[in-house]
């Protein structure tokens, strides 16, 4: 890469932010064997790119490692970005989570008539396991039922939302996250009264000593008798009588 080109965020955006000269770290990932300035748009371009890739909020300190820069100069050209994105239809926003490209509120009515248009259709596998999650877990915070699914699950979440199928109900006191719960429409959708007709899911779980078989075959040679012994314990003694 030439030396000679002046080291910018970006030229297509104006103002001084536009102009901050990207500072590289003095250390540099092993897996990081590209400069931001050798894109179209440089350190900009570099944002925009992994901002639509991601599913989940990311911080300055996330987009800094990954890209190689300073985590200031990050946040500048993020700032900067958010900026240039006023009269469009989507934004860029800075949550206590990160940044993230979500639509704007103003265009809530056509997000969800697009999104309801297509109730019609079947769930997704994905949407089903968020739903049985809230359903049978309820109340639960996005990012609960995203641990229990192992996938970031804000998408999905947001589509059982405007179908009515979940709403929110209070804040988490730990995380002040919002609480999910089912609504009426979820009832009516499965046939139910209410929460307490949902069908028991002991029949789909595996018994004690399944579970432990299970587990010792998982568990390297030896320690499967570490569990065993546990098994035991949990079970308690054993009366003569039995």
């Amino acid at each position: 890469m030439s030396q000679d080109k002046p080291e910018t965020l970006t030229d297509g955006l104006s103002g001084e932010e536009g102009q901050v000269p990207v500072r590289h770290p003095d250390t540099r990932p092993e897996y990081v064997d590209f400069d931001v300035d050798d894109f179209p748009g440089g350190l900009a371009g570099c944002l925009e790119a992994i901002l639509m890739a991601t599913d989940q909020p990311l911080t300055s300190h996330d987009f800094s490692r990954v890209l190689a820069v300073e985590s200031e100069q990050a946040q500048t050209a993020l700032r900067a970005l958010a900026e240039s994105y006023q009269g469009r239809g989507f934004e860029l926003r800075e949550t206590t989570r990160g940044w993230q490209l979500d639509s704007r509120p103003d265009y809530q009515p056509v997000v969800a008539a697009f999104v309801k248009d297509g109730q019609t259709a079947r769930l997704s596998q994905a949407a089903l396991e968020a739903l049985a999650i809230v359903a049978y877990r309820q109340p639960m915070t996005r990012s609960e039922v995203g641990q229990i699914r192992g996938v970031n699950s804000d998408g999905v979440i947001r589509s059982l939302l405007v179908r009515g199928l979940v709403r929110e109900d209070g804040v988490d006191p730990d995380t002040h996250a919002a609480r999910l719960v089912t609504t009426s429409i979820f009832l009516e959708k499965m046939g139910l009264n209410s929460l307490e007709e949902l069908p028991s899911l002991a029949p789909f779980l595996p018994d004690e000593e399944s579970a432990l078989a299970q587990v010792q075959e998982a568990l390297p040679q030896g320690a499967d008798q570490v569990v065993s012994a546990q098994g035991e314990g949990l079970r308690g003694p054993v009366s003569k009588d039995d």
